[in-house]
């Protein structure tokens, strides 16, 4: 498979790492980091307005209709800088949802607005912490005339405290189903957690009867299996291309380091032991990069993807905590403290590796997909 890029790609890449580096600094991370909301507006309404949350929307619906794998540049660029707002569940998760399932007027609602940086959403699938499985959605949904009344909790939502409408996994009689829900409506709790990433949000989203018309019914009604399934593996791969740009910026800085970095008057990287962890952190990147690049140019291949997605993140996650580990230590006590941006890279790798059910799921997925 070719990997190389385009002319507009790279300018794509160029550009969102150049907008990326003077807009989201280490002081504007810690600054971010510190507020209730844990993403900016303004940096939200910016990214907007370079085109990046209308990259994969399809032109009828106001965006520009590139793939994913235009998309996945900015994925990756995001990652590398930790970017810190709800780009993967609003851009990747939600958009995909509502062009999966939506009707024609759900679609003409929610993706001009996102599109234009005006909506945040996120999607609240499923429910304790370890538990990814469609099996195990216990949010239920009851009819009452021409109204459905939601109730249950769902944890783990990625800002699902700022969020105005959250795309919700529920049990209806005679199966699973899509709800558009806003976080305004009566019934509806959201509580911020925090968590080892603080550059990455999560909420918890209680649903107390909870009413809401057949018209935020996302879909037919019984039949969102296959949707969520679907929406997370994109929500997987997506976190690994973010898990790639991470891991590429741990291993420039370990290197760079080692390259200035004197001891016994010679630079640290001229040592063996440095030398070879240097070596073994490119080897798993560049690993990583192959499985998370081939994984964002199958997403529409229904077979291939079962496997390329599981397998990105495995590689990805994995790549990115050895890459994340290892420059601390090459740094030495100087990674290990406050004022240097790599512990923000190991805390966001640590958490990342539990999203979608971590190593375990994924293994299992792998398995499923060839037939174990």
């Amino acid at each position: 498979m070719d990997f190389a890029q385009t002319e507009e790609q790279s300018m794509l890449r160029e550009t969102t790492r150049q907008f990326l580096q003077d807009q989201v600094s280490a002081e504007v991370i810690r600054t971010i980091a510190e507020s209730d909301a844990g993403f900016d507006e303004s940096l939200w309404k910016s990214a907007a307005g370079l085109g990046w949350h209308s990259l994969a929307i399809p032109e009828e619906y106001g965006g520009a209709g590139y793939s994913f794998v235009e998309l996945s540049i900015v994925l990756e660029e995001m990652g590398r800088s930790l970017y810190p707002g709800p780009f993967l569940s609003t851009v990747v998760m939600a958009v995909n949802a509502i062009l999966m399932a939506g009707s024609e007027s759900q679609k003409q609602m929610f993706l001009p607005a996102i599109a234009s940086g005006d909506t945040l959403m996120s999607v609240a699938f499923f429910e304790g912490t370890h538990s990814v499985s469609v099996d195990d959605i216990a949010l239920s949904a009851t009819p009452d005339g021409d109204e459905w009344i939601l109730s249950g909790t769902k944890t783990n939502v990625v800002f699902g405290h700022v969020a105005e409408t959250v795309v919700t996994a529920v049990r209806t009689p005679g199966g699973l189903s899509l709800f558009l829900v806003s976080t305004g409506a009566e019934g509806v709790t959201t509580e911020r957690v925090d968590t080892l990433d603080v550059t990455r949000r999560q909420a918890t989203i209680d649903f107390d009867e909870v009413r809401v018309g057949r018209g935020d019914l996302l879909g037919e009604q019984g039949s969102a299996d296959s949707i969520i399934e679907n929406v997370a593996r994109l929500g997987v791969v997506g976190l690994a291309l973010e898990e790639v740009g991470g891991a590429q910026w741990c291993l420039e800085t370990a290197v760079d380091h080692a390259k200035t970095r004197y001891q016994f008057g010679r630079a640290i990287g001229s040592f063996q032991a440095v030398k070879h962890k240097c070596a073994d952190m490119l080897v798993a990147v560049e690993h990583a990069k192959s499985t998370a690049y081939h994984a964002a140019r199958v997403v529409d291949d229904d077979e291939e993807i079962l496997v390329a997605a599981p397998l990105a993140q495995l590689t990805c996650s994995q790549a990115f905590l050895q890459a994340a580990g290892d420059a601390i230590q090459i740094l030495g006590g100087t990674g290990f403290t406050w004022e240097h941006d790599v512990h923000f890279y190991l805390k966001r790798a640590k958490a990342d590796s539990l999203m979608f059910g971590g190593a375990r799921h994924q293994r299992r997925m792998l398995g499923d997909a060839i037939g174990l």
